[in-house]
């Protein structure tokens, strides 16, 4: 989720706009402007809500970096997180509460697979409980096959360094596919490859924890693509069942990161780094999800240029996972050839991330061009106060509907998160719920926009 400091690569052609920042739209309003059957609700994955888990994070999360920082802030540790593998029920209740008609969660591989060709049939008997409990509910389930976490046993064979990972993450989702395809026709194959790839061997705030290797990070992006192609043909392959009965068995997605970055100042060095950040953090992906070619360069140490069969064609619908915007100052010396900051003067949230919803729409309305329906599957902030989170929400959908008035077609929206959870390298610290998690009890408690996010869900279009 958080994608902090280092790309290698401004949003061409969408340059700062006036609008959105001061739309004073009545979330009462809010929710006409979009397609009727518009999915809408939240997402969550496992490693972060679940509990009881031992995989790529465990080892990782108790350690620390060279100058004796703790890896995670605070020294916290994933642990029981929000314990949602014994309290999905008090989950789907948020979720009603919430008016959502769509889940995008995460299936976790090391519960499923602790060891390799060793199968947990009940963990899976579970995650298939929940989406029936759903579809009884009326919410989508959207599953994700990859979100971050990985087994040991695959992290120790050198994770997606090994090319192995594509035929163990095939086999894995036929697996899973041929038991949920009853209840499933929504697949995430992988959550933000390029954020997977950036934090863990530029930044080295993500297991396995490497700092400045751009060679090897651009090596694990194209990995990560070869899997997806395999992943999206398994799933077509096995889940030949509509489960919603709207002529689709099966619908694949990448949940891919996007990240408006613009030149700190108008000079040129700053204008051609930010547009080479752009290209490899933006555009690579769905670049090469349409074409099948993989092209991801990065200046002075490596380009990949190569087709990988059954890429092209392999996404039905595009996921955009959108939080903010960068300013991009060059800088040679650094392994991202880059310095990232925010805007002087512009809201930002816990994080320091400033708060653009004109980039949303800049994106949804680019990308459109690619031709695909696109998801929104992840949109939120870290916001302890709550004061900014209705505002958030309403700018965004504002966007959206923006978007959609231009030609874009969205078909849904995934606010991260459903409740606070372990946000990765920020531990608990950064609370982006809709929910809190009371801290001796667990229990979920509404913040003050539950209330909005269902009035403008009930304004959906049915």
């Amino acid at each position: 989720m958080r994608c902090a400091v280092l790309w290698v690569l401004v949003l061409l052609g969408c340059q700062p706009r006036a609008g959105l920042d001061e739309v004073g739209a009545e979330v009462g309003a809010l929710g006409r402007g979009l397609p009727r059957g518009f999915l809408w609700g939240t997402a969550t994955s496992s490693h972060q809500i679940e509990g009881g888990l031992d995989n790529s994070w465990t080892e990782f999360e108790a350690g620390a970096f060279p100058d004796g920082r703790p890896h995670i802030r605070n020294e916290d540790r994933s642990t029981v997180a929000t314990d949602s593998w014994n309290r999905f029920d008090e989950d789907l209740a948020a979720m009603q509460q919430l008016g959502a008609t769509t889940y995008r969660f995460s299936v976790e591989w090391s519960r499923l697979e602790p060891r390799k060709g060793e199968w947990n049939d009940a963990a899976m008997e579970r995650y298939r409980d929940w989406c029936l409990k759903l579809r009884a509910a009326g919410i989508e389930p959207m599953v994700t096959l990859h979100h971050f976490s990985l087994p040991r046993w695959v992290s120790d064979a050198g994770g997606f360094e090994n090319p192995a990972i594509v035929d163990d993450l095939e086999r894995f989702t036929r697996r899973v596919a041929k038991n949920l395809e009853r209840q499933v026709d929504l697949w995430v194959t992988l959550n933000e490859p390029n954020v997977y790839a950036v934090q863990g061997y530029l930044a080295g705030v993500f297991p396995p924890g490497k700092k400045d290797d751009t060679v090897t990070q651009t090596k694990v992006i194209a990995m990560m693509l070869r899997a997806h192609a395999k992943m999206a043909a398994a799933l077509r392959a096995v889940d030949d069942v509509d489960a919603d009965g709207d002529g689709f068995a099966t619908r694949v997605l990448v949940a891919h990161h996007v990240r408006t970055f613009q030149p700190a100042t108008p000079s040129a060095l700053d204008t051609a780094i930010a547009g080479l950040t752009d290209d490899y953090a933006n555009e690579a992906i769905p670049r090469a999800l349409k074409t099948g070619r993989v092209l991801l360069s990065v200046p002075g140490a490596i380009t990949i240029d190569e087709q990988v069969e059954g890429l092209a064609g392999s996404v039905d619908l595009l996921g955009l996972n959108y939080y903010t915007r960068d300013m991009v100052r060059a800088d040679l010396g650094s392994a991202s050839l880059s310095q990232l900051t925010s805007r002087k003067g512009r809201a930002v949230n816990d994080l320091g991330w400033e708060l653009y919803p004109d980039g949303l729409h800049g994106f949804l309305t680019r990308f459109a061009a690619y031709g695909w329906p696109m998801v929104v599957t992840e949109n939120g902030l870290a916001d302890r106060s709550g004061r900014l989170r209705t505002p958030f929400l309403v700018q965004h959908v504002t966007a959206i509907e923006r978007a959609i008035r231009d030609g874009a077609d969205v078909r849904g929206y995934a606010h991260w998160s459903l409740m606070d959870n372990f946000e990765w390298a920020e531990g608990y610290d950064a609370q982006f719920g809709l929910f809190t998690i009371e801290e001796t009890t667990l229990r979920r408690l509404p913040t003050e926009s539950v209330a909005p996010f269902r009035a403008i869900g009930a304004n959906i279009p049915r």
